[in-house]
C-alpha cells in the first residue's frame, strides 16, 4: 500500500512540474530567432500578450495548476483524516478539475496562427502541456478509484 501511495503521489508531483514548466517556460512557439508563449511573443520585438484568446489560456493554465496543488494538499488532509474504507473523490475531483490544461491548449492550438509566425513550430512547453493532460487525468481517476485501508 506504501509504494501505491508513493506512486500516486510521484505521478501527481509530475504531473504538477509539468503544469508549471509549461506556463513559466517562453517555449511554446519556436522559430528562427523568435519564441513566444503565454506572456510574451518576441517575435521582432516583445510585445505583452493582451488579446482576449490568450489571456483565457493564461487563466486556465493557472487554474490547472492551483487546482492541482489543491488537489495534492487535499490527498494529504484526506489521506490522515478519512475513515478506512473511504474514497478520495474530493482529490480526484479536483484533480480532473485541473484538466482546464487540455482546454488551454487547444484553444492555443486554434488561435495560435494569429498570434505567431506562420514558419514557427510548437516548443517543448507546448508539449509538456499535452502530456500534462494525460498525467491529470490519470491522476485524477485513480483518485476517484483509491480506497483508504488501514
Amino acid at each position: 500500500m506504501l509504494i501505491l501511495l508513493l506512486g500516486i503521489i510521484l505521478l501527481h508531483i509530475a504531473a504538477l512540474v509539468l503544469l508549471f514548466v509549461s506556463t513559466i517556460v517562453s517555449a511554446w512557439t519556436t522559430g528562427t530567432g523568435s519564441t513566444s508563449d503565454l506572456w510574451v511573443n518576441c517575435t521582432t520585438s516583445c510585445v505583452p500578450a493582451s488579446t482576449g484568446w490568450i489571456q483565457a489560456v493564461q487563466a486556465l493554465m493557472i487554474l490547472s495548476i492551483i487546482f492541482s496543488c489543491l488537489s495534492l494538499f487535499l490527498f494529504f488532509c484526506q489521506l490522515f483524516t478519512l475513515q478506512k474504507g473511504g474514497r478520495f473523490f474530493l482529490t480526484g475531483t479536483f484533480q480532473i478539475i485541473a484538466l482546464f490544461v487540455m482546454s488551454g491548449a487547444i484553444i492555443y492550438t486554434v488561435k495560435s496562427p494569429q498570434w505567431v509566425q506562420k514558419e514557427d513550430t510548437f516548443g517543448y512547453s507546448y508539449i509538456l502541456a499535452w502530456v500534462a493532460f494525460p498525467l491529470a487525468l490519470i491522476s485524477g481517476l485513480i483518485y476517484v478509484i483509491l480506497r483508504k485501508r488501514e
